[in-house]
């Protein structure tokens, strides 16, 4: 397991540094109360100016070297903090693009969302607080008793005598505050999770008018994390009234047997000054070691969640295999697939399709037709059965040499708050006249051609100034442009007008006469020109032919031409 160390060694000298600047300046705190008693009891009796003013000069160094060494070292934990942060979340979302689908299905995406956000934060609080606090509040507490000690051991003793109430406060509200955190998170990700499917799902939630619905599921799910939040908040805010009736309580009994003592002459009044002083110092690093303690808990249960998705095992590593070059392009050999939590998927699919072919799949909802796809992507591997490119297994195939064959349009595809040129090419620093003959074969550069900005013209957040059937072109032309080895159409043209459909297919004779072509589709038309047809049903192929021959063998084929082309079976 990537232990928080690991971040932390690139940081160790500065942080270590960092340290030493703050003992510094916590040691010259500890000394001021001392200056100050030395110089009541001791100085001013004397009446030399010239003594008060040397120990008053000293009081005031110790005073601008702590000012100068907490504001340095506070800004350096604030630098290493960020820093490390920084990397940790670098990590987590690397880690996260690398997730199968299967992986993402396992953690879900508003855990995720929630772990890169909310526990990287928490993590990074505690890196930060831990620094600042770690090493004073020990320092004041253990530097603070033993000078206390030294100067009156009487009344050391009073405040000896706190330490244990304050040390079981710091216990019993640790116990419970770190569980209730826990709480807290869970619910957060239920929130972030109710938010997600609100912003994805608005237009259909404003279509059907289910907004006052949304809005109470959204009431409970906030008011469940309202609640753990005020719990935790209110066992943890009793720390600080506890930790004030402690100190207040100790100053009462100080000055009571303070004041015994300066009656008999055994102790001096700098001395009792000195004490209170110190009893405060000692009080608030204590209240401050609770902080870290519940900081360091909370901050540890958030990084303890980050490395589960970083220690996350390679679901999808490359394995070995041989190269089993029959003549086909793509194969599937008794493939089997269900996924978790579900009986779903496909159920011993066997094809082939041949290089230059195009391989049209249709079928009801649910029947498995993007299954096919993400199978063949490498997204999910098979339970059984082999699928191939070119002869060898996509799992033998490296994922950045397996993905690069493809150029895919998938259901619900998304573009981004981008131009349109950069939404085509993506990345992949195409050429524009690759990118204008993309446009052009996805039928969308009349709509582009309209603005006048033309390619340049900028798309708000999923494309959300285009219309539907405008947004599928361009995502076509993506899936165009970088001229791929096998291109993968899955339902692209449900937003088409069957003209505009119809001009599609045909600008596909285009392409590379060597690109394997899959078309997932509704709609017989889509699919009727293809050289392999597969109907899908329940998981399982019920036919395959090419459209003359399963509109003749096929029943469930038959009734859907019927129903969508009438008697016009020639397209």
């Amino acid at each position: 397991m990537r232990s928080l160390g690991y971040y932390i060694k690139p940081n160790a000298g500065r942080i270590a540094l960092g340290l030493v600047i703050k003992l510094a300046g916590t040691v010259t705190d500890l000394l001021i109360p001392w200056i100050l008693a030395y110089m009541i009891d001791t100085v001013v009796p004397r009446g030399s100016i010239a003594a008060l003013l040397y120990w008053g000069g000293a009081m005031a160094l110790c005073a601008a070297v702590s000012l100068a060494g907490n504001i340095i070292a506070n800004r350096m934990a604030a630098r290493t903090s960020g820093n490390i942060t920084r990397r940790i979340r670098y990590d987590l979302f690397e880690k996260i693009s690398s997730l199968s689908c299967e992986g993402l299905d396992a953690f879900t995406i508003p855990t995720l969302i929630s772990r890169l956000t909310s526990d990287t934060y928490n993590v990074h609080t505690m890196l930060a607080r831990i620094q600042r606090l770690g090493v004073r509040a020990p320092i004041l507490l253990v530097g603070g008793v033993a000078i206390t000690l030294s100067i009156d051991p009487v009344l050391a003793l009073v405040l000896i005598a706190m330490l244990p109430l304050t040390g079981l406060t710091v216990y019993l509200i640790s116990k419970k505050g770190i569980p209730l955190y826990q709480k807290v998170q869970r619910r957060a990700d239920a929130l972030v999770r109710t938010l997600r499917e609100n912003i994805t799902g608005v237009r259909v939630i404003k279509a059907l008018s289910k907004t006052p619905d949304e809005k109470r599921r959204f009431a409970g799910v906030n008011l469940a994390l309202y609640r753990a939040e005020k719990k935790v908040s209110g066992t943890m805010a009793l720390s600080g009234p506890l930790m004030g009736i402690f100190l207040n309580l100790g100053l009462v009994g100080v000055l009571l047997a303070g004041a015994y003592r300066v009656n008999g002459g055994m102790t001096l009044p700098g001395e009792i000054i000195a004490f209170m002083t110190y009893f405060s110092l000692i009080l608030n690093s204590m209240l401050s070691i609770t902080k870290i303690f519940i900081l360091t808990s909370k901050g540890y249960a958030s990084f303890k969640r980050i490395s589960e998705v970083l220690e996350a095992p390679g679901d999808l590593e490359e394995e070995p295999g041989d190269v089993c070059d029959n003549g086909c392009h793509i194969e599937f050999e008794g493939v089997t697939f269900a996924y978790a939590g579900s009986g779903a998927g496909v159920k011993d699919v066997s094809f082939a399709v041949k290089r230059g072919q195009t391989l049209g799949i249709i079928g009801a909802t649910g029947s498995g037709k993007s299954t096919l796809v993400r199978l063949l992507m490498r997204f999910y591997d098979a339970q059984s059965g082999s699928v191939r490119i070119g002869g060898r297994d996509v799992k033998s195939i490296p994922a950045g040499q397996l993905h690069t064959k493809f150029g895919v349009v998938f259901q619900n595809d998304i573009l981004f708050a981008d131009t349109i040129a950069e939404n085509i090419d993506f990345g992949r620093n195409l050429g524009r006249e690759a990118l204008e003959r993309a446009a052009r074969t996805a039928q969308a550069a009349e709509f582009i051609a309209g603005y006048e900005d033309g390619l340049d013209h900028r798309l708000t957040v999923r494309g959300a100034n285009l219309s539907g059937g405008q947004k599928q072109r361009v995502l076509v032309a993506r899936a165009f442009a970088g001229e791929p080895e096998i291109l993968v159409l899955d339902d692209a043209s449900s937003a088409l007008d069957y003209a505009t459909d119809a001009k599609l297919r045909r600008s596909m004779a285009s392409l590379p006469r060597e690109t394997t072509k899959i078309i997932v589709a509704q709609r017989i038309s889509s699919v009727m020109h293809a050289d392999i047809i597969l109907v899908m049903e329940a998981g399982r192929i019920a036919a395959a032919g090419s459209h003359e021959q399963l509109m003749a063998e096929s029943a469930v084929y038959r009734e859907i031409g019927i129903s969508q082309l009438g008697g016009d079976f020639d397209g």
